[in-house]
């Protein structure tokens, strides 16, 4: 439903936050200037891509995790190109007719959406800055195919520390939870320096040089982000400590993750 003639053009020698995941994940929707910034990230941060794996992990199993408590819709904020390990496969493995409607602001991570999805009545790509909750609820992917009167899975995995405002972050994440029914979960993770802080500071500065430049937070500042509502066991953990089913070990990767329950 994303009309793709509007569009933003695209810059490709500055670097994109969702086109680097997307290198990092071993995808092809990226240009020599997102794999250079990525490569200049690993030379300071030699375990990055295992972080970046480590998150992916963790979306499968809170996707399942929550399909299996019987949510069948998802929002996913800042989603990213889905492509392996996507939301809508994670889901779909627990519950065929789950719906999932993925949001995201940059332009070839969003055609490229749009092509992979095409054909899957179940699944849309919006084109919409998750600082404007009123324009994602109300875009037609978003508004047609998720219902608000049922419980939503509200997806902000390693999205918020593009957002540097700590009360700008709560306030917009309060906003969406507020439309969500009783019933509905949050999942989230975010990058933090709490465990290698001298690499993933160092990440950090790299970042500075991309067009998304990212905000590490603490424990504590996550907490912040999750506040009203009842964790899931195991609470505010490391990525690859929540739920390991799929994980060997328990090294910190550099992610808090949590799921919330919406009361």
């Amino acid at each position: 439903m994303t009309d793709l003639s509007k569009l933003p053009p695209v810059d490709p020698d500055v670097p994109n936050a969702a086109r680097m995941y997307d290198y990092f994940l071993g995808g092809s929707h990226n240009f020599a200037g997102d794999r250079a910034a990525v490569e200049r990230i690993k030379v300071v941060m030699p375990f990055a891509a295992e972080v970046i794996h480590a998150n992916r992990y963790f979306l499968g199993r809170a996707v399942r995790f929550c399909a299996k408590e019987g949510i069948d819709q998802f929002l996913d904020l800042g989603a990213g190109i889905p492509t392996v390990g996507n939301v809508h496969e994670a889901a779909r493995a627990v519950d065929p007719a789950a719906r999932v409607a993925y949001v995201d602001n940059e332009p070839v991570t969003v055609a490229s959406a749009a092509a992979l999805l095409d054909g899957d009545p179940l699944s849309t790509i919006t084109a919409a800055d998750l600082r404007d909750p009123g324009a994602v609820f109300d875009a037609p992917g978003v508004r047609a195919l998720i219902d608000l009167s049922r419980p939503v899975a509200l997806l902000t995995v390693s999205v918020m520390q593009f957002v540097h405002d700590d009360g700008e972050a709560a306030g917009l994440l309060d906003e969406y939870r507020s439309r969500l029914a009783p019933g509905s979960v949050h999942v989230l993770s975010h990058v933090t320096g709490d465990h290698d802080s001298t690499e993933l500071t160092a990440a950090e500065d790299e970042y500075r040089a991309t067009a998304n430049p990212g905000l590490l937070r603490t424990r504590e500042q996550v907490a912040a982000l999750l506040d009203g509502l009842e964790l899931v066991e195991p609470g505010i953990v490391d990525v690859t400590e929540w739920r390991p089913e799929d994980m060997i070990g328990r090294q910190h990767r550099g992610m808090w993750a949590a799921i919330g329950r919406i009361r």
